[in-house]
């Protein structure tokens, strides 16, 4: 008899735990799921959880969709419109009555958030569910730290969010994080290291491409200025700057062994208009136009009475170029971790990418053109339902493609919507595009892949 009853009281325990199981299981389904960042990823997931019925909020830190692209709205991409629209976001736009651009057409940053990303943030299934000036500063398992396994995996994540002044707290039942890397600079230092002499300097250095022919023209007029960075941001930094003629004094420095390794295919490269960015720097530089300091490596800045002086190593010895007023740096960029200290990550050492990812992009063996299709089954970390997408999946690695980041949400969106079948198709179609890295040994990709 007592061992009946005990068998009984174990029957009612553990029935008691699966019903609460089960009863967690589905208050987690009902969260909705959390999409960081309303660039064109983030947005293309907004569309593939429409189309697949899911609940989700779309948070994005700036004040409008796109924010980060307007930094360079003035640049105009190297792929065609054709490889920029997600599917699914073009047919939902479609349903509407947009009218695509032409697809051979080559959009400014301006264009495609003008004619495509506000346009599609504006539908009422989007417009609904986005949530502007938001900042998420912490992401966590509700009740849980990271050192903790029980339950974990039935456990909602909770996410910290900034806006106006207050911190805001919502809980979702997974998350994909599609922020980029746009807003992480890398410093001009070569050995990737802030400094606080950089770091004062601030108001005579800019990160990115400046929009030299708009509202910054006159910061540049009758200026010395050192380009720094050997890939085709710093070209068309340079070629902008050309445009100011003989009112501006433009050094180039890179760290490549000889400047003919920053011109790239030229004529052979199957993106033309990359091929011609190549061609065009070629010409300035042998008219004399642009002074080319490589291989330099710079340690240190310093403000001096004359302007600022670069300090570091040129072809092996120590070197020092003054009187510099303003420097453009555009040497690549990070991911940053910050608010995810409290996700389990699996991260590569080298590239900061996703570690599954890391032997697909590696610059030093691949171009944008030879990395494989990928989806869900790479980009999964060991925090479950917590995916990094998009740029920010590729770390420090410029080989990243707009059409790649969408087929990684459509991968991801159909594993989350349980069609397991569908996240583990390939279904990405992509030209070839040509010779970013032809000598593997002196010449990286160096952001070949980007605008």
């Amino acid at each position: 008899m007592e061992n009946k009853l005990e068998f009984l009281n174990l029957q009612e325990c553990c029935g008691a735990k699966t019903e609460e199981a089960t009863s967690l299981k589905n208050d987690l389904n009902e969260l909705p799921i959390a999409v960081i960042g309303a660039g064109p990823v983030g947005l293309a997931a907004a569309a593939h959880l429409v189309e697949r019925g899911q609940k989700f909020i779309l948070l994005e830190a700036g004040k409008q969709v796109g924010s980060n692209i307007n930094e360079w709205s003035h640049v105009r991409l190297f792929s065609p419109w054709q490889y920029n629209i997600d599917k699914v976001a073009k047919k939902l736009l479609t349903k509407n009555g947009w009218e695509a651009p032409s697809a051979e057409t080559l959009p400014t940053g301006k264009e495609l958030v003008e004619l495509y990303l506000e346009p599609f943030a504006n539908l009422p299934e989007i417009q609904e569910r986005l949530e502007l000036n938001s900042k998420v500063v912490s992401i966590s398992k509700k009740g849980l730290d990271k050192m903790k396994d029980s339950g974990r995996d039935q456990t909602s994540f909770v996410l910290y969010i900034e806006q106006q002044g207050i911190t805001k707290r919502v809980e979702a039942k997974a998350v994909i994080d599609a922020t980029g890397t746009w807003s992480q600079p890398n410093p001009v230092n070569a050995d990737n290291i802030w400094t606080s002499e950089e770091r004062n300097l601030q108001d005579h250095i800019f990160y990115g491409i400046p929009n030299i022919q708009g509202g910054q023209r006159e910061r540049y007029i009758g200026k010395r200025v050192a380009v720094v960075g050997g890939g085709h941001s710093a070209i068309n930094t340079i070629l902008e700057l050309s445009e100011l003629g003989n009112d501006v004094e433009i050094y180039w420095i890179m760290r490549k062994k000889k400047v003919e390794n920053a011109y790239g295919g030229e004529e052979k490269d199957a993106l033309e208009a990359r091929g011609a960015l190549g061609r065009r720097i070629h010409q300035l530089v042998d008219a004399g136009q642009v002074q080319v300091i490589t291989p330099f490596n710079i340690h240190q800045l310093n403000k001096t009475n004359d302007g600022i002086e670069l300090r570091g190593e040129y072809k092996g010895s120590d070197y020092k170029l003054s009187g510099i007023d303003e420097i453009i740096t555009n040497t690549g960029s990070r991911p940053d971790f910050s608010y995810l200290r409290e996700i389990r990550l699996s991260v590569d050492a080298g590239t900061e990418s996703v570690e599954a990812l890391s032997p697909l992009i590696d610059p030093n063996l691949h171009s944008c053109g030879t990395v494989r299709p990928h989806g869900e089954e790479i980009l999964r970390q060991p925090e479950k339902n917590f995916y990094i997408v998009g740029m920010k999946s590729y770390g420090r690695a410029p080989t990243f493609l707009m059409a790649t980041g969408y087929e990684q949400i459509r991968s991801v969106v159909a594993y989350l919507a349980g069609d397991i079948e569908a996240s583990k198709k390939v279904e990405l179609e992509l030209p070839e595009t040509g010779v970013c890295s032809i000598n593997l040994v002196t010449q990286s990709s160096s952001s070949c892949c980007g605008a």
